[in-house]
């Protein structure tokens, strides 16, 4: 096998490119291993309007998606653990007001496991900032509202009620939970990458939340809100990756597929993923709107993020994204050839 910095230049060549040709304006890439070994590579910039900004390895990104494995999921196995919630509870048991007017609704039997697996009838996404609602009442309508029923698909609203529950369950909003060093809700803007600019807002986003229901939620939702530097991802992820995170039950319900190719959080390698080709079959991904994504391979040991700011000035454009998502990730598996 050949030596991490070397594996990392291969992997990192598509992504340089990338910025060469203008598709992104920045991206850094970072290795970690089981034994602890880690690499990080940048290149370009954090922001390129109004003014460029040039990236740097503790800058902060907006990692969108990522919020729902790193934070939600992370938080609500947690709460398992500590037998104040199964994840096969009726989100009812601990929401007891959700669709409170209407006992027999369907958003009353849904349970904890299956929104982490995205197996309800909820829909992918809807614009709820734009009712112009405060935080604690736009709260409210999502716990009332009869949404309307549709085939099992990766839903944000699944995640935006995990993370209602997880207040409750805690008493304490998700901006007040503690996170670990690289993790945050509340990022100084100056260190922080830039995103898209915002037609609603009517500003250029940096260092708060670019997902607009996740704003109106007050920053701090279960779906986005969550951002982090990229030593702070590759903690987390090797946490999870040696086992300090959970115990080996915890860890096992993580990597059991609960429907198609989904775990509690996480999608699972399967035949033209999002982490390329060549991972094993123990390899667990998730990917952000912003650009970002993560990938932990059990069985090689070794996990990478890949953190842009691609929707930066406008997510209306091509950035080629998954291509090079998936190449990089390929290319890790490449270089990590397993026995």
């Amino acid at each position: 096998m050949t030596s991490l910095s070397e594996s990392i230049e291969t992997m990192f060549e598509p992504a340089r490119l990338a910025v060469a040709e203008g598709r992104i304006p920045g991206v850094t890439l970072g290795l970690v291993t089981a034994k602890g070994e880690r690499s990080v590579l940048t290149a370009g910039l954090a922001q390129r309007e109004p003014e460029s900004i040039p990236l740097h390895r503790a800058h902060w990104f907006d990692l969108a998606s990522l919020t729902k494995v790193i934070f939600t999921t992370d938080n609500l196995i947690r709460l398992v653990e500590q037998g104040r919630v199964a994840l096969d509870d009726p989100l009812s048991l601990h929401i007891p007001d959700l669709r409170q007017y209407e006992t027999g609704a369907a958003e009353r039997r849904l349970t904890i496991r299956q929104c982490l697996s995205h197996q309800t009838h909820l829909p992918a996404v809807e614009p709820l900032y734009t009712l112009g609602q405060d935080p604690e009442t736009l709260r409210a309508y999502i716990l009332q509202r009869n949404w309307k029923s549709g085939p099992p698909v990766y839903s944000d609203i699944n995640f935006i009620l995990l993370g209602i529950l997880i207040e409750r369950v805690t008493g304490t909003p998700l901006s007040a939970v503690d996170l670990s060093p690289g993790l945050t809700f509340r990022p100084d803007p100056a260190s922080s990458v830039a995103t898209e600019f915002c037609a609603w807002r009517g500003r250029m986003i940096r260092g708060e939340v670019h997902d607009e229901n996740a704003f109106a939620l007050g920053g701090a939702a279960g779906h986005a809100g969550l951002f982090g530097t990229v030593d702070g991802v590759l903690d987390y992820a090797a946490s999870l990756m040696g086992g300090q995170r959970f115990s080996a039950p915890s860890m096992a319900d993580l990597m059991t597929l609960s429907a198609g190719t989904r775990t509690l959080g996480w999608e699972i390698a399967h035949p033209g993923w999002h982490g390329g080709e060549g991972s094993s079959a123990r390899t667990i991904g998730h990917l952000g709107f912003t650009g970002t994504g993560l990938w932990i391979d059990m069985d090689r040991g070794v996990a990478w993020t890949l953190l842009t700011n691609r929707v930066h000035p406008s997510r209306h454009s091509e950035s080629g994204i998954m291509a090079l998502r998936r190449e990089t990730g390929t290319r890790l598996a490449a270089a990590f050839k397993q026995d």
